[in-house]
C-alpha cells in the first residue's frame, strides 16, 4: 500500500507535464466510460474497469510515462473518480492522526504527536472545493458562500471541519480528525501509558455503578477516543442514546440509538440543535445518554437528565483542568437562556456530576489522563472536588516529549458505597498513597 512518504513525485517541468497528462486522461475517461453503468457496478469491479480504461489511455497518449508514473496516474485518476482525490493517499496511511489543509498547496499531517508538511497537493482551490463538496454532500450537508462553514464526517467516522472563502482568505481550510475503522482499544491506551491498570479498574467500576462522568481536555487531547474506549464497559442490556454534531462515536453495544444535529437549510430553516435532541432523547426511554461534546445550552438539559434518573450518562467538554471544567459547565448553562443564580447552577452541577476525567496532550505529543477527580458536593457556594489519581510531569526528554509518573493521592472516594452496591469490589490497596508507574 502506498503512503504519503513512499510516493515519488517528479520535479519542475516533469511534474507540470505529468499533471497535464493526468487531466487529459481524466477527461478522456469521462467520455469513454458508460456513465449509465457506473452506478450499477460494485466498487472493485468499477475500479478494475477504470484501471483498464486508464491503462489503455496511457498507452494511446503521446507522452512517454515510465512504469512508476503510469501506476501513479492510474491510482490518482481512480481516486479522483471514486474517492476524495489527493486525500485518499493520506487517508490510507494509518499512522496519520490529523490532516490539516491550509489552502490547496499547504497540507500538514500529524504523526506520533508531531506535525509535518505533506508532499500531497490539490491542483487549485477549485479542485479542493470539489473534494469538500463531495465529502459534505454524502452526509446531507452543504458548503457555499451563504453557509461557508460546515462539520461533516467521512465513511470511516473521521471528523471533518471545513471553512471556505470568503471567510478563509488563502483558500479553503479543512481539518480532519482521524477515527479509523479500527479505533484504539483499552489495551492500546495502556500500552501508550495513557493511564494505569489501577485507574482503568476504578473507571470500569464507575461506569458499571452508573456514575455520571465528564471527560475534559483540550483540542486533540484524546477525549473522544477515551469516551469510545470507556463506553466498552457499558453493559449490552442498556439502551444508549448518543447525540453528536458529527457522528464519530463507535459504540460496540447492540442497543444504541445514534442522533445527529442538523444545520439550517439554504433558507435558514430546519435546524435541529443538540438541545432539541437532548429533550427528545428524554422521551425515548434511554438508560444512558452520551453527548459527544457539550458546547452550548444543551448542557443544562444534560445536567437535568443526570439529576432525574438517567444515571451513567457521559459527555466531553473543552477544559484544561478539572476546576476549569466546572467553570466551563457553569458558563455553558448560562448560554441556555435561563437566568439562574450561580449557586443554583453549581447545585445542578454538584448533584449531577460524579467524576471528572482530565485528559491532556503534553509537550511533544504524548496524551495522558492527568487527573481522575471526584465531585464531592457543595460547601456553601463552592463545589468541592478531590483528586483520586493524577499525573505529575517531571520534565522533557531528549526527544522533546514530556515525561512523569502517575500518583495515587491516597483519597478513598466517597462514591465507593455506590460501587459496592453495584457489586464492584476494589481492593483497599487501590487507594494507597503512592507513585504507580513512570510514563
Amino acid at each position: 500500500m502506498r503512503t504519503a512518504n513512499q510516493i515519488s513525485r517528479p520535479d519542475g517541468n516533469r511534474q507540470t507535464q505529468f499533471e497535464e497528462v493526468k487531466r487529459r486522461i481524466h477527461g478522456k475517461l469521462v467520455d469513454k466510460l458508460d456513465l449509465s453503468r457506473v452506478g450499477d457496478l460494485k466498487g472493485d469491479v468499477l475500479k478494475r474497469e477504470i484501471r483498464m480504461v486508464v491503462a489503455h489511455l496511457c498507452d494511446a497518449d503521446d507522452t512517454m510515462l515510465n512504469r512508476q508514473e503510469r501506476e501513479r496516474i492510474v491510482e490518482e485518476v481512480i481516486d479522483e473518480v471514486l474517492g476524495l482525490g489527493p486525500l485518499e493517499l493520506l487517508l490510507k496511511d494509518a499512522s496519520i492522526s490529523d490532516i490539516l489543509i491550509n489552502g490547496p498547496k499547504n497540507i500538514y499531517v500529524e504523526r506520533g504527536g508531531r506535525m509535518e508538511k505533506s508532499t500531497v497537493e490539490f491542483r487549485d482551490n477549485k479542485h479542493l472545493l470539489q473534494i469538500i463538496d463531495r465529502i459534505v454532500s454524502k452526509v446531507g450537508r452543504r458548503v457555499d458562500e451563504t453557509s461557508p462553514m460546515v462539520d461533516a464526517r467521512l465513511t470511516d467516522g473521521s471528523r471533518v471541519n471545513a471553512i471556505i472563502p470568503p471567510l478563509a482568505l488563502d483558500g479553503a481550510a479543512v481539518s480532519i480528525r482521524r477515527f479509523g475503522s479500527n479505533p484504539l482499544k483499552l489495551e492500546d491506551l495502556l500500552n501508550y501509558k495513557a493511564f494505569t491498570p489501577e485507574m482503568v479498574m476504578l473507571l470500569e467500576g464507575c461506569i458499571k455503578a452508573r456514575l455520571n462522568i465528564i471527560i475534559a481536555g483540550g483540542t486533540g487531547s484524546g477525549k473522544t477516543t477515551l469516551l469510545n474506549t470507556l463506553s466498552s464497559f457499558i453493559g449490552h442490556e442498556d439502551r444508549i442514546v448518543t447525540i453528536e454534531d458529527a457522528a464519530e462515536l463507535q459504540l460496540q453495544q447492540d442497543h444504541v440509538v445514534r442522533l445527529e444535529t442538523r444545520p439550517p437549510n439554504i433558507e435558514g430553516n430546519g435546524a435541529v440543535t443538540a438541545t432539541d435532541l437532548v429533550k427528545n432523547a428524554l422521551r425515548m426511554r434511554p438508560e444512558r445518554i452520551i453527548i459527544g461534546e457539550c458546547r452550548g445550552g444543551e448542557t443544562l438539559d444534560m445536567l437535568q437528565a443526570m439529576n432525574t434518573g438517567h444515571d451513567g450518562s457521559m459527555t466531553t467538554i473543552h477544559a484544561n483542568t478539572p476546576r476549569d471544567a466546572i467553570a466551563r459547565l457553569e458558563t455553558l448553562v448560562m448560554m441556555s437562556g435561563f437566568e439562574l443564580p450561580v449557586k443554583a447552577i453549581r447545585q445542578q452541577v454538584a448533584g449531577a456530576v460524579d467524576v471528572l476525567i482530565q485528559a491532556n496532550r503534553l509537550q511533544g505529543g504524548p496524551r495522558r489522563i492527568t487527573a481522575i477527580t471526584e465531585v464531592v458536593g457543595m460547601e456553601q457556594d463552592t463545589i468541592v472536588m478531590q483528586d483520586i489519581y493524577k499525573f505529575a510531569q517531571q520534565g522533557v526528554n531528549e526527544e522533546g516529549k514530556a515525561f512523569g509518573h502517575f500518583v495515587c493521592t491516597g483519597v478513598r472516594p466517597s462514591f465507593m458505597d455506590k460501587l459496592e452496591a453495584a457489586g464492584v469490589r476494589l481492593p483497599a490497596s487501590a487507594f494507597r498513597e503512592r507513585v504507580i508507574m513512570p510514563a
